[in-house]
């Protein structure tokens, strides 16, 4: 299974007319995905009719509406059995986790852990390891997120005890733990399981910053994984359950940044067209892919006059961005801090080298230096510098937030045909279940069993 975490409908017209105006391509040409549309997922949670990607992951794993914050627990916090434990328990399947946020984030950890708030990674860290009631159901995670599995005792560590989980993981359950890109492409086909990739201590680079020698890119991240759980399935016979999530598309819509959304939303449609290969080659198996939800309330377009609008957006802007929104605040925060938070910094090297505009107002830049007084965080500031973006691309934004607005449904490969049509984000697990033959219920009642022992 394949997540676009705040991908919308708009997101996929927005990247394409964006890519072949950019690329000189014909107004035919299409993205993977747009090859493989069968229909539509509605997503609200059982507190809000707009999701959040704890809900909507929940609904993806145990097949059931909770509320937002949920990370596989019913709405009465009650744990509820995913497709990916009863994947290695009932199938015996490898089972995988790629992911470009932290792996203890909220898609990743509805399918791997339970617990009744998103935010508590470092429990949910352990339970991925396998301690939890289950034992250890997942085989390979790669990601981001290093900071939750190390003893407070260590630079960078995101815990507030000296647990040591790096470690004990590989005592405990044999946990194979790689953190640098060199150790990355050591990786091989016969590499053992379990096996964990923790490439950044938080979330792993937006794609519009990385540089391919520091941190592998989601595609390979997807790639390396198919290679590894194919051949050790093979071994043991049973086939393979891998969730793989576009994780970093939603957090560019947070902060409304345009390009950023772009580079993360090709590296996405890369991966698809990697995985749909893979699905060529291995008759049997099957590609699904959705979103939790939208974020940002995209527009492909915006009135930015009093006037009747024209017609048009224009991506010419898009392609001067050489730096993600939420880098250029570090950098201006950092500039803050060392009393280096010149007019000058913020126009040549914010603005003009990060941004690449050279048309700035002095009411956009009153704006942008005004952010210094206020009381609020940086993420305020990086949607600031973006809008300098989307205003002149006339690219427009609803919310810093997430919308309810329904998300495409893409499949391909084996019976990708039974799912043409509109349906709930619920039903989407329940036609897993039928496809692996998967008993959730048996898990959630193992669970509440070995749970109160």
């Amino acid at each position: 299974m394949m997540i676009s975490d705040g991908f919308g409908p708009a997101s996929e017209t927005f990247s394409r007319q964006y890519y072949s105006w950019k690329e000189g391509l014909p107004v035919k040409a299409v993205f993977p995905l747009d090859r493989i549309l069968v229909g539509q997922s509605r997503t609200q949670s059982s507190s809000s009719l707009i999701t959040d990607s704890a809900a909507g992951a929940t609904a993806f794993s145990c097949g059931l509406k909770s509320y937002n914050g949920a990370i596989a627990v019913s709405p009465d916090k009650i744990a509820c059995g995913t497709v990916l434990e009863s994947a290695k328990i009932h199938r015996h399947m490898k089972t995988g986790l790629v992911v470009k946020s932290g792996v203890t984030h909220a898609t990743p950890a509805a399918f791997s852990a339970h617990i009744d708030w998103r935010d508590l990674e470092n429990p949910i860290a352990e339970q991925q390891l396998g301690y939890n009631p289950l034992g250890r159901t997942v085989d390979l995670m790669f990601g981001g997120g290093l900071c939750h599995f190390l003893s407070n005792t260590t630079k960078g560590s995101c815990r507030n005890d000296n647990k040591d989980l790096i470690k004990q993981g590989e005592d405990d359950f044999g946990w194979d733990t790689r953190t640098t890109r060199e150790e990355f492409d050591l990786l091989h086909e016969n590499t053992e399981l379990p096996l964990m990739g923790l490439f950044a201590n938080n979330n792993m680079n937006y794609a519009i910053d990385n540089h391919l020698s520091d941190q592998p890119s989601l595609d390979q991240m997807a790639e390396k994984a198919l290679k590894i759980l194919k051949k050790s399935s093979q071994k043991s016979k049973t086939g393979f359950f891998l969730m793989i999530e576009g994780s970093r598309i939603d957090m560019a819509g947070h902060i409304n940044d345009p390009a950023t959304m772009f580079h993360e939303i090709w590296e996405y449609q890369q991966t698809v067209k990697a995985v749909m290969k893979f699905v060529d080659e291995n008759p049997g198996t099957i590609l699904i892919s959705t979103s939790d939800h939208e974020t940002g309330g995209l527009t492909v377009g915006r009135q930015i006059t009093n006037d009747y609008p024209r017609y048009e957006w224009n991506p010419k802007p898009l392609s001067k961005v050489k730096k993600s929104s939420e880098v250029l605040s570090w950098m201006w925060a950092k500039a803050i801090e060392n009393e280096t938070d010149t007019e000058e910094f913020l126009l040549y090297t914010i603005i003009a080298d990060g941004l690449g505009l050279h048309d700035v107002s002095k009411e956009e830049l009153a704006r942008l230096w005004s952010w210094k007084d206020s009381e609020n965080p940086i993420e305020y500031f990086a949607v600031i510098l973006s809008d300098l973006v989307s205003r002149r691309a006339q690219i427009g934004w609803s919310t810093m937030g997430h919308t309810a607005v329904d998300v495409n449904l893409y499949a391909y490969g084996h019976k990708s045909e039974l799912l043409r049509g509109s349906y709930d984000n619920t039903e989407i697990s329940d036609f897993i279940v039928d496809y692996l033959k998967l008993d959730l219920a048996d898990i959630t009642k193992r669970l509440l069993e070995l749970g109160s022992q």
